[in-house]
């Protein structure tokens, strides 16, 4: 399979599994560190499009300010989310994979089977 991008985390051990998964089946994918590469409004916009999610479906809560910041309330526009995703990369869930099957989040780790 050509063309396997994850925005990996590599302290997160979702994220570590998911790309040894990957790696077990013989895929060697471009790694994105998002922490220290970034987002921008495009690659988000992009991956949503992709996923058929809206931004609060990858929106990470848990060890992020997204609460103090009012991302919770399910009234807040993706745009909002996405605006502060830039600021704070952080605060997208991960791993996401892309494949030329589709894209998704994959938590738990073995989602992303079903995109090779």
């Amino acid at each position: 399979m050509s063309d396997v991008t994850i925005y990996h985390n590599p302290n997160c051990g979702t994220s570590r599994n998911t790309l040894a998964l990957l790696r077990e089946k013989g895929i060697e994918p471009k790694i994105v560190e998002y922490l220290k590469t970034g987002w921008t409004k495009a690659q988000l916009e992009d991956l949503l499009k992709r996923m058929g999610v809206g931004a609060h479906e990858i929106l990470r809560v848990r060890g992020t300010n997204a609460d103090e910041l009012g991302l919770t309330d399910p009234s807040v526009s993706d745009a909002a989310i996405i605006a502060a995703m830039i600021v704070e990369p952080i605060l997208v869930n991960r791993p996401i994979v892309v494949t030329d099957k589709g894209a998704a989040l994959c938590r738990p780790a073995d989602l992303v089977l079903s995109l090779i």
